[in-house]
């Protein structure tokens, strides 16, 4: 449980103002949103199962102590990333705007493709390496479906009311709390 609640909190939190979440709301512009919400949810889980089996991978080779040292250092960069921002691309722009055989085919297709190397994709890695597998695995694709839903449902209303700015700072702040925790517990 605490697995999931963790990776829960830290990929919902990373999503925030990801390009996902631009994806997801350019999907939900196109498609009903139960299509648009299962394609994210099958292209989040298959993208999160393979990493929480490279994070299991890496933790069973890597001693703890230096695992939690190097996910603190990489929650501090995850915290930079959140601050540069990340953009929709021409590129996901139009994967957003093709039409295919089915919106959920489409969407998971452009989800999987876009959630590759991306940060809550290295995040949860980095949770597996010293979490539950299942927990890692449920708590974060769970808490990216629900940030993504959470974009296409008041997401223009979020932006009217709410700078993004606001959004980035708060979910970096978040990282390097993590980030700061991870190390001191490394270093112990």
């Amino acid at each position: 449980m605490h697995a999931f609640l963790l990776s829960f909190g830290v990929i919902f939190v990373a999503e925030l103002g990801d390009k996902s979440q631009l994806m997801a709301m350019a999907f939900s512009a196109r498609y009903r949103p139960v299509p648009v919400l299962i394609g994210i949810t099958a292209a989040t889980a298959l993208v999160h199962l393979f990493s929480v089996i490279a994070g299991a991978l890496l933790g069973a080779a890597i001693p703890t102590d230096a695992i939690s040292v190097v996910a603190g250092v990489a929650f501090l960069g995850f915290a930079a990333w959140t601050l540069r921002g990340d953009e929709l691309s021409d590129e996901d722009e139009a994967r957003a705007r093709r039409t295919g055989r089915s919106a959920v085919f489409a969407v998971a297709g452009a989800f999987f493709l876009a959630e590759l190397g991306d940060k809550t994709m290295l995040a949860t890695i980095t949770l597996a390496t010293t979490e539950g597998l299942v927990g890692v695995w449920a708590g974060s694709t769970i808490g990216m479906v629900a940030a993504d839903a959470l974009a296409i449902l008041v997401g223009a209303q979020l932006g009217k009311r709410l700078p993004e700015r606001t959004i980035q700072v708060g979910a970096a702040a978040s990282f390097v709390v993590f980030g700061l925790l991870l190390i001191v517990e490394g270093l112990r």
